[in-house]
């Protein structure tokens, strides 16, 4: 069966435009009847209504977009909880590392000052004793300073007890300095001159070679 429409209502079922519905007409693809001037079209009662399946459409993808945003609201929801529980896990987290590192340092102050006090004690067990000791020691020093002065003295003759000798063997001065320069450049062992100081020392020893 059929019914008749106008082409405004015939555009809106079939889903058409105005000018596509006349288009139609025009074509014979459309049986269209005038009455009083206006322009009818013959129009199949089983042909489903094009606009209210727009709106039915558009209803259903509004309701699609509903959910999709109703469950990222969700997922928004829950993202909120979980960074507000890890903000107060990690400010927990924060005052207790805080409070163990206050624990910490205040034991190792406790160890530090007990060590103080016990290298304290030690030092002043041991100070006497160790005063003692470097009084002795200057003591012991002192007396090797002076038993080194008298083996010096007797292993060492001064160069005027040298000269004397020679001059009891009847060398002058200029013998004497002769017989010491060539000494030197010998390298007798018997004379040490210290080149850089300009001093001589010399053994006591026999000279017999030199007369």
């Amino acid at each position: 069966m059929e019914r008749l429409v106008t082409t405004a209502q015939a555009a809106q079922i079939l889903g058409l435009s105005l000018q596509g519905v006349h288009y139609r007409i025009r074509k014979n693809q459309l049986k269209s009847i005038k009455k009083a001037g206006k322009t009818y079209v013959y129009i199949s009662e089983y042909v489903d209504d094009k606009a209210e399946a727009k709106v039915e459409l558009k209803e259903s993808t509004k309701s699609t977009f509903e959910d999709v945003i109703n469950v990222k609201n969700e997922q928004i929801d829950i993202l909120k909880k979980s960074i507000k529980w890890m903000r107060k896990q990690y400010s927990s987290e924060i005052h207790r590392l805080e409070k163990n590192q206050k624990r910490i340092i205040s034991v190792f102050n406790r160890e530090i000052e007990l060590l103080q006090s016990a290298f304290n004690e030690m030092r002043s067990i041991y100070k006497q004793p160790q005063v003692a000791q470097s009084i002795h020691k200057e003591e012991v020093v002192s007396g090797d300073i002076e038993v080194e002065k008298e083996e010096l003295k007797e292993k060492f003759i001064s160069l005027q007890e040298f000269t004397l000798y020679l001059k009891k063997h009847h060398k002058n001065e200029k013998d004497i300095k002769l017989i010491i320069f060539k000494a030197i450049q010998k390298q007798d062992s018997r004379f040490i001159y210290n080149r850089k100081d300009k001093k001589l020392l010399i053994l006591n020893e026999d000279f017999s070679d030199l007369i």
